[in-house]
């Protein structure tokens, strides 16, 4: 008989990197946990738990010493409050930031006798160092988010995974940083201004999107707002780099590692990703005005853009990611496949 394959646990898997994640951990027992099942065919062991309550904790710790689980990604986040009806502030943060602290203290709990959960890898945001940034952001740049619920969450859970990873005693913490997910599947405030899509709830946005309206993409007088560079990772590529890790066997030389992560080559600006979408511009005269203008489609649930996301889609943010190339040496074009470029345009691909 050959030998038993290692468990990983994964939460959050039901969202879009989840399911994209699935299918490249065959040589994996796989436990997923989310609110609702996943529409997949990939076997699974699937478990039913909201990590926005604090008896989460305890059912992870005897779901993970139970299942022997050696391996823990941590996915479970609530990006897109329209989307996943989730409006609540307070309960998008339980879910968020104190649902990391939870899984973190679940696994802290499991390896408090005997170090069984050897890895921990949790996704945060490039969204966590701001806006305007006066050049590239390393990974120690300082943590700056503002406005955006979102950003302010993942600021903090990115904070949560700092201060508890000496507590997880024998466990090696991985924290990517990524930038804007673009691909084919994926969904956000980003993408949508580009796709120009009408994703609120209300009946105006439904009737447009039967007839196939599309919103034009909004941005301020100014070239400044045509040049602003930009970043995008596919959400495959961070898939492969999910995998990659785990099954990585050298052991790391320090407790927490840090990578930003984004597609190869050189950023795009605001301007060529206008092009690239085919999308329709519409200036309008300065950013007090362009937020009003996302409130009045917010307020009417036509778009599911929140007004507070405007500083994030008028500046530049844009990261260095020499480390990750570094430490993944000649294997970083078989994970990164996808150029920033190539990444945006799988978003339009009819």
């Amino acid at each position: 008989m050959g030998a038993a394959k290692p468990t990983v646990l994964v939460t959050g898997v039901s969202g879009n990197l989840g399911l994209r994640l699935l299918p490249l951990l065959e040589g994996y027992d796989v436990i997923g946990v989310d609110l609702h099942p996943p529409k997949t065919t990939f076997p699974l062991r699937f478990v039913r738990m909201d990590l926005g309550v604090e008896e989460s904790c305890r059912e992870l710790f005897y779901l993970i010493r139970e299942t022997g689980t050696s391996a823990v990604v941590h996915l479970a986040f609530v990006i897109d409050p329209v989307r996943n009806g989730i409006l609540d502030l307070d309960r998008m943060w339980q879910i968020n930031v104190a649902g990391t602290a939870r899984v973190m203290e679940a696994i802290a709990e499991t390896n408090h006798t005997e170090f069984q959960v050897e890895k921990f890898i949790f996704p945060s945001s490039v969204s966590v160092y701001g806006t305007d940034l006066a050049g590239p952001a390393t990974e120690s740049s300082p943590l700056a988010a503002h406005t955006l619920p979102y950003a302010i969450h993942k600021m903090d859970a990115d904070k949560v995974v700092q201060e508890r990873s000496p507590a997880l005693r024998g466990c090696g913490v991985f924290m990517l940083r990524p930038h804007i997910y673009a691909g084919a599947s994926v969904e956000n405030y980003l993408l949508g201004a580009f796709r120009g899509t009408p994703n609120g709830k209300g009946p105006r946005a439904e009737r447009m999107r039967q007839a196939g309206t599309r919103l034009p993409c909004l941005l301020p007088y100014g070239e400044r707002y045509l040049n602003n560079r930009i970043q995008f990772v596919h959400v495959d590529d961070v898939a492969r780099l999910i995998t990659y890790i785990l099954g990585r066997e050298e052991p790391e030389a320090q407790r927490l590692t840090v990578f930003n992560v984004a597609g190869r080559g050189e950023p795009l600006t605001f301007g060529r990703c206008i092009a690239t979408a085919q999308a329709r511009l519409k200036r309008v005269p300065g950013l007090w005005l362009f937020r009003k203008v996302l409130e009045f489609l917010w307020d009417r649930e036509i778009s599911a853009i929140p007004p507070e996301a405007a500083p994030y889609m008028t500046s530049e943010y844009i990261m260095n990611t020499d480390r990750l190339r570094k430490f993944l040496g000649p294997d970083y074009e078989q994970v990164i496949r996808h150029t920033n470029e190539s990444a945006f345009a799988d978003c339009f691909q009819r």
